[in-house]
């Protein structure tokens, strides 16, 4: 009679092994999963200030008579010898129209360097709305000793927001980027 408990309590000690060895390799998991779940759940709802990404062969109707303003911030590491900005720092575009802004990147270092650049759109509502088709920020970017590239980024506004009432009092949007050294050829987390 007193082999049976002990065999009881080793099967249970070992069911709660078990189920705390799966429940830790679940958390290990999902604290993989987390960043690109969490970018892929933004770049979907364009929470955050996240913005759309969009193919050029879109068909997108322009919503005549509506205009936005679109103003651009730039921003550089302190870690990153590069000078960074916009040609225009605002410009007014027809909401579902194309348009097209031209930043500017000079290498300051007497050596080459990759960086790579971080977006985001303010009111962070508008980012669901914000769409680009192509952007210098969807790649990295390496400039040699002294050399001045300009990036263009191609984007439109969809005429959608228009109708989302969290947006109705939205009369500009804010595109910011901020370029960070990329380290050993490595894009930052």
């Amino acid at each position: 009679m007193a082999t049976a408990p002990h065999h009881t309590l080793v099967d249970r000690n070992r069911r709660t092994m078990i189920v705390m060895a799966i429940v830790a390799a679940g958390m290990l998991t999902l604290g993989f999963a987390s960043v690109p779940l969490y970018r892929m759940f933004c770049e979907r709802t364009g929470f955050g200030g996240t913005t759309q990404r969009a193919s050029a062969d879109v068909a997108v109707t322009k919503a005549v008579g509506h205009t936005m303003s679109i103003r651009f911030d730039s921003n550089v590491s302190p870690s990153l010898p590069w000078k960074f900005y916009p040609e225009q720092k605002t410009d007014t575009v027809t909401v579902g129209a194309r348009d097209m802004q031209i930043f500017i990147a000079k290498n300051l270092s007497d050596k080459p360097i990759t960086g790579t650049a971080t977006f985001n759109v303010t009111p962070t509502q508008a980012g669901a709305y914000f769409t680009k088709i192509q952007c210098f920020c969807f790649t990295q970017q390496t400039l040699q000793p002294g050399q001045e590239v300009r990036m263009p980024v191609l984007y439109y506004v969809d005429p959608k927001i228009l109708n989302d009432p969290d947006n109705k009092d939205v009369q500009e949007i804010t595109l910011s980027y901020t370029f960070y050294p990329v380290e050993n050829g490595k894009k930052p987390s």
